[in-house]
C-alpha cells in the first residue's frame, strides 16, 4: 500500500499518515498528527498537532480537526462540519492552556454542518444529524438532531433507526442486518 497525496496539500515534517490514506486538495495536516490506515481527508481539511484519527477515518470536504480531538476508527465527519478546542474563546484572551478533549468513538457519524462542542464524548455508532449543535455527551448508539441537538432515537451500527423507545428496556433486530440490540436502562448495546 501507499499514501495518496496530492501535490498542492501540506503535510508538515512529522505528521504520521498511516498506508491506504488519502489526503485532497489544498490540505493541511500538522506535524503532531497520526492519522491512521485507509483514511481519506478531503478537500481543505486542517488536522492540527494534538488530534488522533484512526482508521478508515472519512473526513469530508472544508473540516478542520483541531487540537485535543480524538477521533477513533471508522468515523464519518461530513462535509463543513465543525470542532471547537476552546470553550469560551476570545480573541484578546489566549487560552491555549484551556483546550477540553473532545473524544468521538468508533462508528458515529457527524453529519453535514453539525458542530461538536469542546469536552464532549459522542458515542459507538452515535449518529449526528446534519446541522446538530451538540453541546453535550452522546451515548453509544443515539441519533440526535437539532440546535441544541436532541435524542431522537437509536441508530444500528449498519446505519439504519431501530425500532426502540428513548428509556427504559426492549430488544429489536437491525432491518438490514439482524444483528440484534438491546436498550437496557435507557442504554443501546448488540447483543452476541
Amino acid at each position: 500500500m501507499s499514501i495518496d497525496i496530492h501535490p498542492s496539500a501540506i503535510i508538515d515534517e512529522g505528521a504520521q499518515i498511516g498506508d491506504g490514506s488519502r489526503v485532497w486538495h489544498f490540505s493541511h495536516i500538522c506535524s503532531g498528527a497520526l492519522v491512521g490506515e485507509k483514511c481519506s481527508l478531503g478537500q481543505n481539511v486542517f488536522v492540527g498537532n494534538d488530534v488522533v484519527i484512526g482508521n478508515n477515518v472519512k473526513i469530508q470536504n472544508n473540516v478542520s480537526v483541531y487540537d485535543a480531538v480524538t477521533i477513533e476508527d471508522d468515523v464519518f465527519c461530513g462535509p463543513s462540519m465543525v470542532f471547537t478546542n476552546v470553550y469560551n474563546p476570545r480573541s484578546a484572551v489566549t487560552r491555549k492552556d484551556e483546550y477540553r478533549k473532545t473524544l468521538i468513538k468508533r462508528g458515529a457519524t457527524l453529519g453535514a454542518n453539525s458542530t461538536i462542542v469542546c469536552g464532549i464524548t459522542v458515542g459507538e455508532y452515535a449518529f449526528v444529524g446534519a446541522g446538530a449543535l451538540i453541546n453535550k455527551n452522546v451515548p453509544d448508539f443515539a441519533l440526535v438532531l437539532g440546535v441544541p441537538s436532541k435524542q431522537i432515537g437509536w441508530m444500528s451500527r449498519f446505519g439504519e433507526r431501530l425500532d426502540l423507545p428513548l428509556k427504559g428496556n426492549a430488544e429489536t433486530i437491525c432491518p438490514k442486518t439482524n444483528e440484534r440490540y438491546v436498550l437496557v436502562d435507557g442504554k443501546c448495546s448488540i447483543v452476541g
